[in-house]
């Protein structure tokens, strides 16, 4: 915890606008939530693989609780799916023992079935100084394997003279890391990505304290990023390396974190979280198994068949109005899971 909380705070908040205004500077204007809201549903029963064959009169969309007519329905299933998977190495909240470890997990994901790959994959890693790739979307595993012996790219941004940096600047480097993955495209293709990391610091705790303007500009940014994941068609998942290295506490802390945030008063900094973020886009948070080509083996069987839906999003009153969301499924025994929520901008908004 922090010797000075406040000082703590007004640090990552500045440091939490700087990253913004840095995504802002990378990406397209984000535009107001107004008209239709676009989801991807995956459906699945309490364990098992997403279900296929459901007809738009199973699905019930509900807003704040209200039911939504839907707009559009799209079923999509098999290797066919339109989606693009970014495995993504944190070499900004990983040591280069771990991350040396990571990469050899990777490289037996990659020749797994002889090397053919369920869709097209990239490699990224997550520095300090930004996202660089490592070869570009294939779905031959044996050539991204090949690609990774060539290129040792972020390892050496571990272990330098002035040490390892610390919490709240890992907090901003990973937020523009996730922005710049997260940038809208005219036509945008669903895109799953796969961050291997025991996540970032939550920052949050009894001795973190944060005053009402703090709470509004982090509040806004949430806003910020949650509408970027949304119109990016993003949906995160989070593979822990450290497996049954992490303690329970430590592990499952993110928990406190993952209702959605409806005003600035509810802000923590764990809001932030990246297996929150993972968790509330409908993707999911694995901790306490290290086997890593088997967690991302199931990423990837995860990610179809689903189901594309829309709706008309009601009139917003006031900026950054958030919305709960929740997809309910007729037949027995199965759960929708996509994103939890959205936040509005009114009509006139800037």
């Amino acid at each position: 915890m922090f010797n000075n909380s406040r000082l703590s705070g007004l640090l990552l908040v500045a440091l939490l606008c700087a990253a913004t205004a840095s995504a802002q500077q990378a990406s397209p204007q984000v535009q107001p939530a107004i008209g239709n809201v676009y989801l991807d549903v995956v459906v699945t029963p309490k364990t098992g693989p997403p279900v296929a064959d459901l007809q738009q009169q199973d699905f019930t969309l509900l807003d704040d609780d209200s039911p939504q007519p839907i707009t559009s329905f799209l079923a999509v299933s098999g290797r066919q799916a339109p989606v693009q998977v970014v495995l993504v190495i944190d070499a900004i909240n990983t040591d280069a023992t771990h991350i040396g470890y990571e990469r050899i997990q990777i490289d037996k994901f990659l020749h797994a079935e002889g090397g053919r790959l369920a869709y097209p994959v990239a490699i990224a890693v997550a520095t300090d100084t930004g996202v660089k790739v490592a070869e570009n979307f294939s779905s031959d595993g044996n050539a991204l394997s090949a690609a990774m012996d060539r290129d040792q790219i972020g390892l050496r941004d571990i272990g330098r003279s002035a040490g390892f940096y610390g919490a709240t600047e890992r907090v901003q480097y990973s937020l523009q890391a996730l922005s710049q993955l997260a940038v809208p495209e005219a036509h945008q293709a669903r895109k799953i990505l796969i961050w291997i990391s025991p996540g970032w610091p939550l920052l949050s705790g009894p001795n973190v304290e944060l005053d009402g303007k703090q709470q509004a500009e982090i509040y806004a940014q949430i806003a910020s990023l949650s509408t970027q994941l949304r119109q990016a068609r993003v949906t995160l998942y989070n593979v822990n390396p450290l497996g049954a290295g992490e303690s329970i506490y430590r592990g499952t802390y993110y928990e406190d974190f993952l209702k959605g945030v409806s005003k600035p008063s509810q802000v923590n900094l764990g809001n932030l979280g990246l297996q929150v973020l993972a968790i509330q886009s409908g993707g999911l948070a694995f901790d306490f198994n290290n086997d890593v080509p088997t967690l991302l083996q199931q990423c990837i069987s995860d990610i179809a068949p689903y189901y594309e839906i829309s709706f008309a999003a009601p009139a917003a009153e006031r900026p950054d109005e958030y919305h709960h969301l929740e997809v309910r499924i007729a037949k027995s025994g199965l759960i929708a899971r996509t994103r939890q929520s959205y936040y509005a901008q009114p009509a006139n908004h800037n």
